[in-house]
Parts: C-alpha cells; sequence; structure tokens
C-alpha cells in the first residue's frame, strides 16, 4: 500500500510539471530573476522571445485562412441555412461589437499602460514620432482599399492578414456553392487545418522558453517596474470579461428567458476543462453534446457552434483590444476617439481569423499590430510572459459565449425544446 501510495504521489508530480500552465509560471519566475540579476542577458533573451514570436507568425496565414474557409463552406446548403446563419452572423456581429467596446472604454478609463514608456522605455523615444504620424495617417479609406489584394499569392507571401482574410471569405463562399463535388475540397483542407494545428501544438510546447525570453528580456532591459503595469492588464482583461459575462450575456439571457448562472452549472464541467487547457476546442465536442441535451436543435447547435468558434469570439475580442490600446498608451501613441473606432473595425475583422486553440489570441494580436501598421509588433514581447495567464479567461469567455449564442439562436427559431431527463427542467427556464 505504501508503494501504490509513493507511485500515485509520483505520477500528480510528474503531472504537475508536464502542465503547460506550470511550466509557464516557473520560466516567467526565473525570467524575472535572470532578467533582474544578469543584465547582459538581455540580447540573448531578445533573441529567444524573437525566435519564438516568429514561430508564431509563420502560422498566421495558413491558420486564419484555412479556419474561415471552412467556418464558410461548412454550411453547405446555404438556401437552407441562409436564415439561420445570417442571424447567426448578425448576433455574432452585435455581441463581439459589444465585447471590443467594452474592452476599449476599460482599457481607456482603467489605463494600464499609461506611464510605462516615460518611466522604462526612455530609449525608443526616437520612434515615436514616426508611429505618433502614423496613427494620424490612419483613414478608413486606405484602410478599405488596401483588403482587396491585386495578387492573392503576394497576399500570402508578405502576411497581408486583412488581404487573406478577404480572399479566405471569397474562396468559402464560392467553394459552399459546389455542393457535393466541393467535398474533397473540404476534406483536403480539414486535414490540412489539423496539420497547421498540430504544428501550433508543438510550437506551444516552447511557449515556456518563449516566455522565459520575453520577462527575462523585459525586465533586464526595462526593469522590474514593467511587472506593475502587468499585472494591472491582467486584471483589467479578467475584470472586463467577468462584467461581460454577467452583464452583457446576462442581460440576453434574460430577454430569451433562460438562467446564465443556471446555464453555467450546467457546463461546469466544459469550463473546467478549458480552464486546464487555456483552449475552447478541447470543450467543443462535449459542448456540441450537452448543448443538443439542452434542448437546442442539432441542426442549430451543428451550424452555429462551429461557426462561433471563427466568428463569436468574445473572449478573444476583449483581450485583443485590451492589448492593442494598451500597447498604444505603452509606446505613448495618441489614438483619437475616431482612430480608437478604426481599430474596433479592424478587430472586428482580424479577430474573425482565431481559432479556439491555444496561442490563437497571440496569433491575431500579432496580425492586427501588423495590420494598423502604427503600434510595434516589438511590444508583444512585453505580452509574452503573461499571454498565456490571459489565455484562460479569454478561453472561458469563448465557450461561455458561444454556448449562449446557440441557445439564443435555438430559441428565436423555434428549434429550442428542453426535455426531461434535463437536468435543469422547471428550474433553468423562467
Amino acid at each position: 500500500m505504501p508503494a501504490k501510495k509513493f507511485s500515485l504521489q509520483g505520477g500528480r508530480g510528474l503531472s504537475l510539471v508536464s502542465n503547460l500552465t506550470f511550466q509557464v509560471l516557473v520560466a516567467i519566475a526565473l525570467g524575472v530573476v535572470v532578467g533582474l540579476n544578469v543584465k547582459g542577458f538581455a540580447p540573448t533573451a531578445e533573441l529567444i522571445s524573437k525566435t519564438f514570436i516568429s514561430l508564431i507568425t509563420m502560422l498566421i496565414a495558413p491558420i486564419i485562412f484555412f479556419t474561415i474557409v471552412l467556418g464558410i463552406a461548412g454550411m453547405s446548403d446555404m438556401k437552407k441555412v441562409g436564415r439561420v446563419g445570417g442571424k447567426a452572423l448578425l448576433y455574432f456581429e452585435i455581441v463581439t461589437s459589444f465585447a471590443l467596446i467594452i474592452g476599449v472604454t476599460v482599457a481607456n478609463i482603467i489605463k494600464p499602460g499609461a506611464g510605462f514608456v516615460n518611466h522604462t522605455i526612455t530609449d525608443t523615444t526616437g520612434k515615436l514620432a514616426v508611429y505618433e504620424k502614423a496613427a494620424s495617417e490612419m483613414h478608413w479609406g486606405n484602410f478599405i482599399a488596401h483588403i482587396v489584394p491585386g495578387n492573392v499569392f503576394d497576399a500570402f507571401a508578405k502576411g497581408d492578414i486583412l488581404q487573406i482574410l478577404f480572399f479566405a471569405i471569397l474562396f468559402g463562399v464560392g467553394l459552399s456553392r459546389m455542393g457535393e463535388t466541393g467535398q474533397a475540397v473540404i476534406s483536403l483542407f480539414d486535414k490540412l487545418s489539423k496539420v497547421f494545428f498540430n504544428i501550433m501544438k508543438i510550437v506551444m510546447k516552447v511557449a515556456p522558453l518563449g516566455a522565459f525570453g520575453g520577462m527575462a528580456f523585459t525586465i533586464s532591459k526595462y526593469g522590474v517596474k514593467t511587472l506593475q503595469p502587468l499585472a494591472i492588464l491582467m486584471g483589467s482583461v479578467y475584470l472586463t470579461m467577468f462584467l461581460f459575462i454577467f452583464v452583457v450575456l446576462n442581460i440576453i439571457c434574460r430577454i430569451y428567458k433562460f438562467s446564465l448562472w443556471q446555464y453555467l452549472k450546467y457546463i461546469k464541467e466544459e469550463i473546467l476543462i478549458v480552464l486546464g487547457t487555456s483552449s475552447s476546442e478541447s470543450a467543443l465536442p462535449a459542448m456540441m453534446e450537452k448543448l443538443e441535451k439542452f434542448g437546442c436543435s442539432k441542426s442549430v447547435v451543428g451550424l452555429v457552434i462551429p461557426t462561433g468558434y471563427s466568428f463569436n469570439l468574445d473572449g478573444t475580442t476583449i483581450y485583443l483590444s485590451m492589448c492593442v490600446i494598451f500597447l498604444a498608451q505603452v509606446f505613448n501613441v495618441p489614438l483619437s476617439l475616431a482612430q480608437q473606432l478604426t481599430i474596433i473595425g479592424i478587430l472586428m475583422i482580424t479577430s474573425k481569423g482565431a481559432a479556439g486553440v491555444t496561442g490563437s489570441g497571440f496569433i491575431v494580436l500579432s496580425s492586427t499590430l501588423a495590420a494598423i501598421k502604427i503600434i510595434p509588433v516589438e511590444g508583444l514581447a512585453i505580452l509574452i510572459g503573461v499571454d498565456r495567464f490571459m489565455s484562460e479567461a479569454r478561453a472561458i469567455t469563448n465557450v461561455i459565449g458561444n454556448g449562449v449564442a446557440t441557445i439564443v439562436i435555438a430559441k428565436s427559431e423555434g428549434e429550442f425544446n428542453p426535455k426531461p431527463p434535463n437536468p435543469l427542467k422547471g428550474e433553468l427556464f423562467d
């Protein structure tokens, strides 16, 4: 018996050590220690951080392209699902717009990045004039004209995410109109998409190394004071997502007459799975099964949930909006209300390319910075150490938001019919 007990404890210890969140936590702590005590390590730490960022950015174009194409082409019979799909997309846009606006508002009120540059990044003042000039020249007309690629292959070669998104939408619509003859292409794309997701999983295994490099570089170059605004940012992100769930989503639940709290209790296992994996995709099969038992029709669940993983990532949109404003404050880039609204418009597009995979929010954030070209991509090194912990909050918010969306669409279409043995009947609905 003692031997078995020792083995069990050893297994738990190995499980803890192999947990990515634990590894990142240790890596961040080591990064802080090295950054404080080995100032000459900054160039090497920067190289480690940049290499990890390059591993992420090399996957941006293919992952977003396949995600968007499969999301649209998966609708198959456009005439049959047109009404449900159109209603779902409208709902997604409205709710994610609220998420973006809330994120920008909270970031402007709390100002987590204010004072960061003046006290810690004194050697970048020469570049600030360039960013300020770029901010003043950012207009909707140029943004819209730039979306349409003159050459599709050139867009992929340059990694121009907005042009790739535009082409992916057209490609997905064209593929969906092929019907059965397009299934071979869809099947191939689905397999290729899984290949890139597997590559992403491999890349994320070195996330602790990237987090170590990013934190060591930040602390050694900018000082320990950088931890304060990062802590404020994380707190702000968690607070905003809490408000979004229990205010915005709660209001939606009340309008459609079901209890948010009982719904959360019903999917508590899926929430815990997402908390442990930091990926909303890990709960996808179980969520689809539970929502059918919940009373949503199979057709609505099959359409809304997969589509929502590309078009209704509420937690990711909050994360993106707050991090962009945070980095603008860090690098002292003044943004007017009109310019912030322009960024929201860009985020409404780039956020649609995020899949429910660990690290996807970081991918889209880097693509957004590349798209607006007014905030240095180097700022990602500041966020890399804490991104993993914010990913848990956004993944949980994504799962909760997609479940609510499915119930809302099902109820609005008259395709919601809770039956016994639904464990929440009589308690869940008003």
